[in-house]
């Protein structure tokens, strides 16, 4: 093996990317748990209060949060028992069901996002000028686009209504969120809310 693969530029991407989300993800941990909230439910409600109505079908919410859909009911499952988020069905599909956030959700999210924001700050956004944190954002969608392309899954609009089905449509090849993504809430705990 060449010993000079290492210095490969696409390592040290890929390497510092980790390394910045570890860091990022355990400062985040720790002032949610304040709140009684873990990285995973921050998420759910931050995605679910971003989108329209507060709400999400189960199955773009797990795509969104890149969790399975059985690893989603069971975060849904949990977060309805503490009240902080409830289910809807659809009334124009039965097979298909919403996640809506609560007031008590709101409220929680509320509490949590004064301390988050100031992390964001201390630990990521303040440590770049603007043309480069502009420039960062811009290069990070572009790859959760191409790595994750349902990642923002129903949340662009209201969910549209087929004529035919009535059923609310998700981006094609965004139904089974295990294809191209982790499958357990532990590997989805950064707080990606950026749609």
């Amino acid at each position: 093996m060449n010993p000079n693969v290492f210095d490969d530029p696409r390592i040290t991407a890929v390497g510092l990317l980790f390394e910045v989300h570890a860091g990022l993800s355990a400062r985040f941990a720790k002032q949610l748990e304040e709140h009684g909230l873990s990285p995973v439910e921050f998420e759910v409600l931050t995605r679910l209060s971003r989108s329209p109505g507060n709400q999400l079908r189960m199955t773009d919410l797990a795509a969104q949060t890149s969790l399975s859909t059985s690893g989603v009911t069971r975060v849904v499952d949990r977060m309805e028992r503490d009240g902080l988020i409830a289910r809807r069905a659809c009334p124009s599909d039965r097979r298909s069901s919403y996640a809506v956030v609560t007031p008590a959700g709101l409220r929680r999210l509320d509490e949590s996002l004064p301390g988050h924001l100031q992390l964001i700050e201390d630990w990521f956004t303040g440590q770049l000028d603007p043309p480069a944190l502009n420039a960062l954002l811009d290069g990070l969608r572009r790859v959760r686009d191409a790595v994750h392309p349902c990642a923002t899954a129903g949340s662009n609009s209201a969910p549209a209504e087929d004529e035919t089905t009535g059923r609310g449509e998700t981006p094609t090849g965004c139904d089974d969120p295990t294809e191209s993504g982790p499958a357990s809430e532990h590997e989805a705990t950064a707080a990606r809310v950026d749609p």
